[in-house]
């Protein structure tokens, strides 16, 4: 019954697994520096016919997946007379939006190598031209595009080679300033190279210009997944306790042997005293009362005086788990232990004082501490032991043990008993 159960969720998880997750960052910054090269037109006498003059460019990126994505980016080029030519100086600044393709995970290149990417850009973009022989500037717009050869360095950068060719439309001067544009559409012509910085933002381990999205990726992520879920529902389905309730719904996986509970895993407790009912009719037996320990002659000063040191030097205490103040289930001998001592000895009185370990916020973990000592105050209590005889208080943070020490910490979380 169980191997068919978990073949027909095996089956399920199959035939419901269709996308991967994007666990993938997506935001970038991107920046560049290189050289320009402004073609025609130029008046009659000037000329910049060097690929060499300043370029810079910085570009924020989102990519809507591993695929695709949009740019926005602002360019700077400075651009100066040849040898040979009428002296000039242009400053031209462009602002654009692009749409970006990354040609790496659209051809596969994951499939053979890590380190190298190649993207794919183009869009619109605005651009203002000023020369020093007119005092306005010239504004035109006009069409972007390019490719951006890409090394990765880590997983949070990456070299980048921004080649872009521009071609623009609507301009009244030449490059130089010097004359009338010939107006025959995207005349002006630009083509920049820049080596730069691609800055991966987010809080994934990669970037979607490197994340492997093969198919044979894909497939291998898609069987550990349903290979996790499957080992996580075998587990579930567990009951480690061997109580009948299977783990996965058990509230209290450590019930011991015996203790019948409820649809949930919780010890049926009717009285409401916090001690499970199959394990109190067993724990008055198994301690000493009053009238049998002084028919046996077991109750003289120095059995008297033996259970008040093993509660004083910390011999019995109460114990939980972490962030609990639900004490362990074979913490009830400790506190049976307790009951039992108050009640052969009416007069004596006790302090509870509650502990938490290092772990979490110091302040909460004081708090916690006192919650735990009023938790088996209240069990005291409900068990017939006047509260007028009983105080609690919280300890804090017990340091005695190593923080890092999971073992030993377990030892920390306890109350301890102080008698009068």
């Amino acid at each position: 019954m169980k191997n068919n159960t978990l073949l027909a969720v095996f089956l399920f998880l199959t035939a419901t697994t269709v996308f991967a997750q994007e666990d993938f960052n997506k935001w970038s910054i991107d920046f560049g520096a290189g050289v320009n090269k402004a073609t025609e037109p130029y008046s009659l006498g000037f000329d910049q016919n060097q690929m060499s003059d300043l370029a810079l460019e910085v570009g924020a990126r989102y990519m809507f997946n591993d695929r695709f994505g949009l740019r926005a980016d602002f360019g700077y080029a400075d651009i100066q007379p040849s040898s040979g030519s009428f002296d000039f100086e242009s400053e031209f600044m462009r602002f654009g939006v692009q749409g970006v393709a990354n040609l790496g995970s659209i051809m596969n290149f994951r499939d053979w190598t890590n380190r190298f990417n190649l993207l794919g850009h183009a869009g619109v973009s605005y651009g203002r031209n000023k020369t020093q022989f007119v005092s306005e500037t010239d504004q035109f717009i006009g069409i972007t595009g390019g490719l951006t050869p890409q090394f990765k360095i880590t997983d949070r950068f990456a070299l980048n080679l921004n080649i872009t060719a521009m071609a623009f439309d609507s301009a009244d001067l030449t490059w130089d300033g010097a004359s009338d544009g010939t107006r025959r559409g995207f005349d002006h012509k630009m083509f920049t190279t820049t080596l730069g910085l691609s800055v991966y933002l987010g809080d994934n381990e990669q970037h979607a210009d490197f994340v492997d999205n093969s198919k044979v990726k894909q497939l291998e992520k898609e069987v550990e997944e349903i290979e996790g879920r499957l080992a996580k529902l075998e587990s579930d389905l567990q009951d480690d306790d061997r109580d009948g309730v299977p783990n996965y719904i058990d509230t209290e996986p450590n019930t011991p042997t015996g203790i019948r509970v409820d649809s949930k895993g919780r010890a049926i407790d009717v009285n409401k005293n916090g001690i499970p009912d199959d394990m109190e009719s067993a724990l008055n037996k198994t301690f000493l009362t009053q009238e049998t320990a002084e028919e046996s002659g077991m109750m003289g000063d120095n059995a008297n005086q033996l259970a008040k040191t093993l509660l004083n030097e910390g011999y019995v205490n109460v114990y939980f788990k972490f962030d609990s103040t639900q004490p362990e289930i074979y913490s009830f001998d400790a506190v049976n232990y307790m009951v039992t001592y108050m009640r052969n000895n009416p007069d004596a009185t006790a302090k509870l004082t509650g502990y938490a370990d290092q772990v979490g916020n110091t302040e909460y973990n004081n708090t916690l501490s006192e919650r735990r000592a009023k938790k088996v105050y209240d069990i005291l209590v409900n068990a017939g032991i006047d509260e007028g005889r009983l105080e609690y208080q919280g300890g804090g943070v017990d340091e005695s043990v190593d923080a890092n020490a999971k073992e030993a910490r377990n030892i920390v979380r306890r109350v301890t008993f102080e008698l009068n």
